[in-house]
C-alpha cells in the first residue's frame, strides 16, 4: 500500500493560536478555566483539555461570576461579550483573526445600510457569532435554492459574506447565483474563506484522482474537515472522516493500493501519525509526502496572554521563557 500524505494538512494558524492561548491560561490562571463552546472543533483536543481542568460551556449562566472565561476560535457575538462583562468574568479572546475580519465586515456593511447575505451553515458557532454583530441586517443563505426565495429586489443595497470554513466550490456556486439575481451585490474586499481551508481543499482536489481511498482526520462537528471528505468523494473514491486510529476499519482497505491522507485544520498531527503507523503495521504501507503549497502564517496570542512569560511553540505546547 502507498500512502499519499497531503501537505498542507492539520492545524492552521488560528487553531494553533487558540490552543496555545488555552495552554498559557492553564499555566497562569486558577482552574477551572471555562471556554465558551469548544476551543476548536476536535474531540481529542477538547477531551484532553477537559482532563486538565477546562470546562466547556454553551451558556454563560454555567460560569460562576468572577471566573476565567475564554472565547473559542470561532468567535462570539457582542451579546456574549456583554454578558461576560455583566458576570464580571475575566474574558480571554482566542477568536481567529480571520473570523474577526468577517465580524468587522458585517459591522461595516450594516452601518452603511446594506442587507447582508451570510453564506454559511445554520447553527455553526462561527455563523451564530457573526450574525450576532448585526442580527437585524443579516440573512443566512445555505443553498443555491434559497437564493431564489430571498425577498430582496434590484433596488436593495446588498452585500455578501461567507463562513470561513466553507467548501470553496459550494460558496462560489451560491455567490454566482447571488450575482445573477442581484447584479448590484457587493463583495468583501478579500475572500472570507480562510487560507488554510482553501489550501487543504486544493490539495485534496489535486491528489484525490491518484487515490483509491481518502482518509480525513477530523471530528464530525468540524465543518472544514467535513468539506475535505466531501470533496474527495466527488472523485468517486470512498472517503472517511475519522477522529483517530481507533476508527479505522479493515474492510475499507480491501483492494486498495493508494490511500490519500489529510487532516482538517483542527486535527492534531500525532493522530495522523498514529493512523499511518497502524497502516504500516497492517499493510506494510509506505508514505509519500506531497506538498501542494507552503504555509507560513502565524497569529500572535491575545494581548492579555502575550504579556505573560511563556513561549508558544505553535504545536499546542508551551514552555516557560
Amino acid at each position: 500500500m502507498n500512502i499519499i500524505l497531503a501537505s498542507p494538512r492539520g492545524f492552521c494558524a488560528g487553531v494553533n493560536m487558540a490552543i496555545d492561548s488555552l495552554e498559557v491560561a492553564l499555566q497562569h490562571f486558577v482552574t477551572p478555566i471555562y471556554v465558551y463552546h469548544e476551543i476548536v472543533h476536535n474531540r481529542y483536543v477538547v477531551e484532553s483539555f477537559r482532563d486538565r481542568g477546562v470546562v466547556f460551556v454553551d451558556h454563560l449562566e454555567e460560569v460562576p461570576p468572577g471566573s476565567t472565561l475564554m472565547f473559542s476560535a470561532h468567535g462570539v457575538s457582542p451579546e456574549i461579550r456583554r454578558l461576560a462583562k455583566q458576570r464580571q468574568l475575566t474574558a480571554l479572546d482566542a477568536t481567529c483573526p480571520l473570523v474577526t475580519k468577517v465580524h468587522l465586515e458585517a459591522i461595516k456593511f450594516a452601518r452603511e445600510g446594506y442587507n447582508i447575505l451570510l453564506i454559511g451553515h445554520e447553527g455553526h458557532d462561527e455563523v451564530i457569532g457573526t450574525m450576532g454583530e448585526a442580527p437585524e441586517s443579516i440573512t443566512l443563505v445555505e443553498t443555491e435554492e434559497e437564493v431564489a426565495a430571498l425577498p430582496f429586489t434590484a433596488d436593495d443595497r446588498l452585500a455578501y459574506l461567507t463562513q470561513t470554513t466553507l467548501s470553496v466550490d459550494d460558496a462560489n456556486r451560491i455567490i454566482r447565483c447571488l450575482r445573477e439575481r442581484f447584479p448590484q451585490i457587493v463583495s468583501p474586499p478579500k475572500d472570507d474563506i480562510c487560507y488554510a481551508t482553501q489550501n487543504r481543499q486544493e490539495a485534496i482536489r489535486i491528489l484525490a484522482p491518484e487515490a483509491d481511498l481518502c482518509l480525513v482526520v477530523g471530528s464530525q462537528n468540524s465543518s472544514n474537515s467535513q468539506r475535505l471528505a466531501e470533496i474527495a468523494a466527488e472523485y468517486q473514491i470512498p472517503a472517511y472522516l475519522l477522529d483517530g486510529p481507533d476508527d479505522l476499519r479493515d474492510e475499507w482497505f480491501a483492494g486498495v493500493n493508494t490511500v490519500l491522507i489529510s487532516a482538517g485544520a483542527s486535527a492534531p498531527e500525532h493522530l495522523v501519525e498514529a493512523i499511518i503507523d497502524q497502516l504500516r503495521d497492517k499493510f506494510q504501507a509506505t508514505v509519500e509526502v506531497r506538498t501542494i503549497r507552503k504555509e507560513e502564517v502565524t497569529f500572535p496570542l491575545p494581548k492579555a496572554l502575550r504579556q505573560l512569560s511563556i513561549a508558544p511553540t505553535g504545536d499546542g505546547q508551551n514552555r516557560p521563557t
